[in-house]
């Protein structure tokens, strides 16, 4: 007997002035299943779940709940009709505890009963099989903790359809698993289930059913059961396409740069680097991996000068064997020294680019202080705009087009073509594939194993594990800002690195 559906949407459209995010799509959700949306970024898939969620209204189409048609004006509005959207990035209040938090905002007495409300709270940590202790504060709280406050949130207050947005973006291995389980036994009690991701190997895992979206529009569903990898790829791309990194071993790899007991404080006074040290060597590429917010992010910048270091040494070995100090060099003192460095930050319009200059102006911020003249020479970086244009698919008006209105992904393109470009001895990259799509992702990796290959030592900080493994040479792992393991990431496991990024650093200090 064919399960009735929960949601119906028909014809749904959304624009966003000339852009449109969502045409005519056509999408079920049943009763009592989980299903996945797929599709590269920008193909509508968060839009489309803000509409069922109140963010956004469609321009155009009906939705129906149970059969009826509904109107959908506000998250209150969906909240009614039992619809919950627990979104990438949290919104909890840091100095309340769980119960706190699951509670804020719904009507009730002047009186606040606590007892009752954990009492009622922990029922339902029980009827799924949660891990949360209802009274502890979110500031003392792991990632995935303040996850299941959200989640809990949501079914405190009636939720039967939940939509999930990127759910195990922040999650370990072993995190992501038990997730899973208690997605599952949500489904078992009748729950209708949505959760939006790009990881394949998880859609196959934990779906009965897929969606996929391409460029806005719905391109069907099939059973989880009957799909591949190479199945979904095409649907969401539109050609079958090549999931292959490839990686050689490290050919006489030597010394490149040494990290030793490196210190950084942020504006608080915190460590979030904590005497890390480590080695990068030419032809070898060396993963940093760790939960958002371990410390990578500020290792880099460090290293590449835009973060003060307060200890510690960071050393350049030349290819002649002369020692570098870099240690609080500007990245300008770093380049009159004659390191060839290159860095693409996390923050790339913030830190990579400059919004409001075109592609042709943002090639030159590398190579404007070499010219002789007071002419500054455009023929090169122009030249070099369009290569990476043409080589790495930037879509684009030309390159007079200010940067800042291109999408996320064609701006990450723009930078890391820019930044290979320089030829560098060493490069760092944190998250480089950030906003692109799958084919454009692979692209990007294989960019990154052919700097290796031509004796870059390579430093990378990438979310998806799967592919640190399959890309990397060596991963150091950080928690809490410093380094709880280093693994050859041809013998390692996903559970491994888990393992490790949650390591509690503190235990005999």
């Amino acid at each position: 007997m064919d399960q009735a559906n929960a949601i119906e949407l028909k014809n749904i459209t959304k624009r966003f002035g000339k852009v449109i995010a969502n045409e005519g799509v056509n999408l079920t959700l049943k009763k009592g299943e989980i299903l996945s949306i797929l599709g590269e970024n920008g193909s509508g898939k968060t839009t489309l779940m803000n509409m069922l969620s109140g963010i956004y209204m469609p321009d155009e189409g009906q939705i129906f709940m149970d059969g009826k048609e509904v109107s959908i004006h506000s998250p209150k509005d969906a909240l009614d009709l039992k619809i919950g959207m627990i979104h990438q990035h949290f919104k909890l209040i840091d100095i309340l505890t769980a119960a706190e938090n699951i509670i804020l905002g719904l009507p009730g007495s002047h009186v606040l009963k606590t007892a009752q409300i954990e009492e009622e709270i922990k029922k339902i940590i029980e009827s799924y099989g949660f891990d949360l202790n209802p009274s502890q504060k979110i500031y003392d709280m792991s990632v995935s903790q303040k996850q299941t406050v959200e989640i809990i949130k949501v079914l405190y207050r009636g939720a039967d359809v939940l939509i999930l947005d990127e759910p195990t973006a922040v999650l370990t291995p072993q995190e992501t698993d038990k997730l899973f389980a208690i997605l599952r036994n949500m489904r078992e009690s009748g729950k209708s289930i949505i959760i939006i991701t790009h990881k394949l190997q998880e859609v196959l895992d934990i779906s009965d059913r897929v969606a996929v979206l391409r460029k806005g529009k719905y391109m069907g569903s099939v059973n989880t059961q009957e799909a591949t990898v190479g199945g979904l790829t095409e649907m969401m791309v539109g050609e079958k396409i090549t999931l292959d990194i490839k990686r050689n071993d490290p050919v006489d790899p030597q010394l490149r740069l040494k990290v030793d007991k490196l210190t950084v404080k942020n504006m608080e006074g915190i460590k979030v680097v904590n005497e890390v040290t480590f080695t990068s060597n030419s032809g070898e590429i060396l993963g940093i991996a760790g939960i958002a917010g371990s410390g990578q992010k500020e290792l880099l910048e460090a290293i590449a000068g835009l973060e003060k270091i307060e200890d510690g040494k960071v050393i350049y070995h030349a290819c002649d064997g002369k020692e570098i100090i870099l240690s609080d060099l500007s990245p300008e003192g770093i380049k009159n020294q004659g390191v060839n460095y290159s860095f693409v930050p996390e923050d790339r319009l913030g830190m990579g680019l400059v919004g409001n200059m075109d592609i042709t102006d943002n090639m030159m911020l590398r190579s404007y202080r070499n010219g002789k003249s007071i002419f500054t020479d455009r023929k090169a970086p122009k030249k070099l705009a369009l290569d990476i244009i043409q080589e790495l698919g930037v879509v684009t008006p030309g390159v007079t087009t200010p940067v800042r209105r291109l999408s996320g992904g064609n701006v990450q393109k723009v930078l890391v073509g820019r930044e290979i470009a320089c030829n560098p001895n060493v490069l760092m990259v944190a998250y480089p594939v950030r906003g692109l799509d799958i084919n454009s992702s692979y692209m990007i990796y294989n960019l990154l194993s052919d700097q290796k290959e031509q004796g870059c030592a390579v430093i990378c900080v990438i979310e998806d594990l799967d592919v640190l493994i399959e890309l990397c040479d060596r991963i150091i792992v950080l928690c809490n800002g410093k380094i709880t393991g280093t693994l050859d990431a041809r013998k390692t496991t996903k559970e491994e690195v888990g393992i490790l990024m949650t390591k509690d650093t503190k235990e005999g200090e």
